[in-house]
């Protein structure tokens, strides 16, 4: 490897060592996280510092990241919205399962629909973006349910729990039973509780702080999407979730979520079926 570029991933590697559970770093402490000469490292970090990636605390003599990183990130997010970030992995989920694939976010007791990928199927099941439906009784709205704070589920039950289908639950202690199971798997499921025929599984983005910012959700006919298959597409769709919380970052999830999901997208709009 040539050392300009041996430089370039060891100054990477150091400022990959910074996180919130490390803001504040010792020069020993850097040395030893990335495993390099501390005199190395210190050259490293003067042309960092020159840079304005890293500042030096006078006082404490600790590295912290610098402010060019938000003037970065603020560039990043400018050009970064729901749709561009997460249409790839519904696309590439749609084609793995077969099915309509939805990208959803919690709005009070309703989940709304921001992207909607068909299905390649004859017979297609889509909901419209823009679209609300109530939270309790759909995959996505128990998939956000199971890991918001406990008030939060609380708020949604007192809401009311509304009868659509003979399979919908309007028991308070059964819908709590489903949110246990949902989180114990990571994925939950609807059979026919929001629409006569219709099933989902859907699992939710974490953040950071294990907080869900949206939910993706594969549906389609009860036929082509009996229990036994759910349980399979859940694990493919926690797999989209993951990948997606890993390369977009759980730290950046939440601020791309509230910079692009505008009240205009919150709003119904025409259906799409």
């Amino acid at each position: 490897m040539p050392e300009s570029v041996r430089a370039v991933e060891r100054a990477l590697d150091i400022l990959l060592c910074f996180s919130e559970d490390g803001p504040d770093l010792s020069l020993t402490q850097i040395a030893d996280r990335v495993r390099i000469h501390k005199s190395t490292v210190l050259r490293l970090l003067a042309t960092l510092e020159a840079k304005r990636f890293v500042n030096r605390n006078e006082a404490t003599g600790l590295y912290h990241l610098g402010l060019r990183f938000i003037e970065m990130a603020s560039l990043v997010l400018k050009d970064v919205d729901v749709q561009r970030w997460a249409r790839p992995y519904l696309q590439r989920l749609s084609e793995e399962c077969g099915e309509a694939v939805d990208l959803a976010v919690l709005d009070g007791a309703q989940v709304v629909y921001l992207e909607v990928i068909e299905s390649p199927q004859r017979v297609k099941i889509a909901a419209a973006v823009g679209q609300r439906l109530p939270a309790a009784c759909t995959a996505s709205g128990k998939s956000f349910m199971a890991f918001l704070p406990a008030d939060d589920v609380e708020a949604i039950i007192r809401a009311g729990l509304t009868r659509y289908t003979e399979k919908t639950s309007v028991s308070p202690k059964h819908l709590r039973e489903d949110l246990r199971r949902t989180r114990r798997r990571g994925f939950a499921i609807s059979e026919q509780e929001y629409e006569k025929d219709i099933n989902a599984v859907a699992a939710p983005i974490l953040n950071g702080s294990g907080y869900p910012v949206a939910a993706i959700s594969v549906v389609g006919p009860s036929y082509r999407l009996p229990r036994e298959r759910m349980m399979q597409v859940g694990q493919q769709v926690l797999e989209a979730t993951r990948a997606i919380a890993h390369d977009v970052g759980v730290n950046a999830l939440s601020e791309i979520v509230s910079r692009t999901v505008t009240p205009a997208e919150l709003r119904p709009r025409q259906m799409r079926r």
